[in-house]
């Protein structure tokens, strides 16, 4: 018998299809506790495709289980209270409210009405403290507004948000857009962090060196198939990822 522990996400079999297109081909994908797995490949792989059809909102085909449980049969909403969570490519954040009340948004849970209450409810008490804001280093930001931090900030503050609540998984989908170097290393050593702390962590990015330094483990995807999954360095150095997506200048 395998001592292999199960893995908190795991997909077999997940396939999306829009008309006569394939957009992601019977994908198998396997996410540990305290592991960062990348899945990289070209635009229009199905990188982001993946993510919809993992967290529900694209129609798919296969199996989704998160933390031993089957979900695929569940609406988005649903999978979110599992515990599988994630960020978006674009800016999801509200300006007009600080930190502390914009991950009051997401855990909310007695709809808009409860929500104004929540935040006007903080703004009386003026002492927001939230155990992921604690995580991710952002307890003394809580008060301000997104706006006022820079992006590097304001993409974890994404991150912050996403991870409001229970979460086993968290899918970054293009966390490092926009982000220069330096704000690139800090974000992947804050990853590394969440990984530690047990979570799962599923990134994609463009970055490579953000994704080749900051993971364990990395799928490939190319037309929507898994072409490859090794290590950093044995995705790095594979003829059929070199030509299909890295290019012989990132693979030395």
């Amino acid at each position: 018998m395998s001592s292999q522990p199960e893995p908190v996400l795991r997909t077999r079999g997940l396939t999306v299809r829009y008309g006569g297109v394939t957009a992601n081909d019977a994908v198998d994908l396997e996410v540990h506790r305290g592991q960062v797995v990348g899945l990289i490949g070209p635009n229009g792989a199905g990188k982001t495709t993946y993510v919809d059809a993992v967290t529900g909102f694209a129609r798919s085909t296969g199996e989704v289980w998160l933390a031993g449980r089957r979900i695929d049969r569940l609406p988005a909403h649903r999978r979110r209270r599992a515990g599988l969570a994630r960020t978006w490519q674009a800016g999801e954040l509200f300006d007009d409210l600080s930190v502390a009340e914009n991950l009051a948004v997401v855990a909310q849970g007695g709809g808009l009405r409860g929500l104004a209450a929540d935040v006007f409810r903080r703004r009386a008490d003026r002492s927001p403290r939230d155990p992921v804001l604690d995580d991710l280093e952002l307890t003394d930001e809580a008060a301000r507004r997104p706006d006022a931090l820079s992006l590097g900030r304001q993409k974890l503050v994404g991150v912050a948000r996403a991870l409001a609540g229970e979460s086993h998984v968290l899918l970054l989908d293009e966390p490092a857009a926009g982000l220069d170097t330096h704000e690139s290393l800090a974000f992947g050593e804050e990853v590394r962090r969440m990984a530690g702390r047990g979570s799962g962590v599923l990134l994609i990015d463009h970055d490579m060196n953000l994704v080749l330094g900051t993971c364990d483990l990395i799928y490939v995807l190319d037309f929507g198939q898994v072409i490859a999954c090794g290590t950093p360095d044995e995705v790095r150095h594979d003829p059929a990822v070199v030509a299909a997506y890295l290019g012989a200048e990132v693979a030395p």
